[in-house]
């Protein structure tokens, strides 16, 4: 009986291709949103977690009052060695070491300069893994990293590898550029972090730096909890131990203590509720979808009255011409959702594909199983629904009125 009525109820929609094909478009397309949008989310947590774990959940960070939405030399609030001396005496630091950093002109041959971030690293071994961590613990993928003596050498970000990101011509190990016209060599390349921000990033020893730029003071300084300790306990007792060492009421404190499971969720948040607002809009589409599929079903049942008069006066019941329409709507709303899903995928293996050629590997789109299966479900879920009160009205038809309609 089950296949007899999906051969019937397929039938009937293929009679009405048109109809059929339109109210199908509605609700593909807001399939195809959720889809992709979700998709790309879940690339993005998949990122962070990554990072997460190459990075760790043992650090602590020290900024200016604006945390780390400031920008890189935009605070006139600076930090100094005496400072770091301090923090690396206060009880449950493991170690500590800090950041220099600004914006500065590059020049490769003859191509237009470009500006991008300049770091000052220390060249201590640990000390120096300490800020790479930062950055979700990265390598270098050719030539070799800062080291003790390096005064005019610098290890570049993965974007200078690749051509037309940066410059034209990719850069090699050896090869020399200019940073604020000033020659260095490249001794380096890190590997990709995802970041457009984070790939185009120059380091240099904290040497180099002051050679450079000429300044001495810190823009951050990073933390390692030792193992012992709770990073969360460690911040408090680092922002209440350097407000005193730098004479300061609380609440009036010019510098931020942050933990790197505090930044992470501050992130995640902010990414979360992005993600909500877009699937909340390509939600409106399917709510259109739905009235769209009432529509069509209502339209239906006006045109085949007769039919379903036919059917009641040789014994089918209420819920058989039920369920043929619910039948109709829900079929409708599966084949909008495998499209759609079909769709989504294209389009997010697009884009996955166009922001990692601009150097944002962090929106790699990534497909679970439940992802394609809940947008199928739903879809098919919508469909029905949206039927279920036409299907309703026509189970109710009785047999005389409706073989008499015209």
């Amino acid at each position: 009986m089950i296949t007899d009525i999906l051969k019937y109820s397929i039938s009937n929609l293929w009679s009405r291709k048109l109809r059929s094909f339109l109210t199908i478009l509605s609700i593909l397309i807001g399939i195809t949103s959720i889809f992709a949008l979700v998709s790309f989310g879940q690339g993005i947590n998949k990122w962070v977690d990554s990072f997460a774990q190459e990075m760790g959940t043992d650090k602590v960070f020290l900024m200016p009052g604006g945390g780390l939405s400031s920008a890189p030399g935009a605070s006139n609030i600076k930090f100094t060695g005496e400072d770091l001396d301090f923090l690396k005496k206060i009880n449950g630091v493991d170690e500590a070491t800090a950041m220099m950093a600004t914006s500065a002109k590059v020049k490769f041959n003859d191509y237009p300069e470009k500006y991008t971030l300049v770091i000052g690293l220390s060249t201590a071994g640990s000390e120096r893994r300490l800020v790479e961590e930062m950055f979700g613990g990265i390598e270098t993928i050719d030539g070799r990293s800062i080291k003790k003596g390096d005064v005019l050498k610098v290890t570049l970000g993965y974007s200078f590898t690749v051509p037309n990101r940066l410059f034209k011509k990719p850069i090699s190990v050896g090869d020399k550029v200019k940073i604020n016209d000033i020659e260095v060599e490249v001794v380096g390349f890190y590997e990709e972090v995802g970041s457009p921000t984070d790939d185009a990033q120059i380091y240099l020893s904290q040497e180099g730096f002051k050679e450079l730029f000429n300044i001495d003071d810190f823009e951050y300084i990073y933390i390692r909890a030792a193992p012992d300790q709770n990073p969360a306990d460690l911040a408090d007792r680092i922002k209440e131990k350097f407000r005193k060492y730098r004479g300061q009421k609380e609440g009036e404190e010019d510098f931020t203590v942050q933990t790197f499971e505090d930044a992470l969720k501050t992130f995640t948040n902010i990414i979360i509720i992005l993600n909500g607002i877009l699937v909340m809009i390509a939600l409106i589409s399917v709510v259109v979808a739905a009235v769209n599929i009432a529509n069509t079903m209502y339209a239906s049942i006006l045109e085949r009255t007769q039919e379903i008069g036919v059917m009641k006066s040789i014994g089918a019941k209420n819920g058989y011409i039920l369920f043929i329409f619910i039948a109709e709507s829900g079929i409708l709303g599966l084949i909008g959702g495998i499209i759609g899903v079909i769709l989504g995928y294209s389009i997010s293996k697009l884009g996955g594909f166009i922001a990692t050629s601009y150097g944002l590997s962090l929106l790699s789109p990534v497909f679970p199983w439940w992802l394609t299966v809940g947008c199928l479900l739903f879809a098919f879920l919508v469909g029905s629904i949206s039927g279920l009160l036409p299907a309703l009205q026509a189970s109710k038809l009785k047999p005389v009125d409706a073989l008499r309609y015209e």
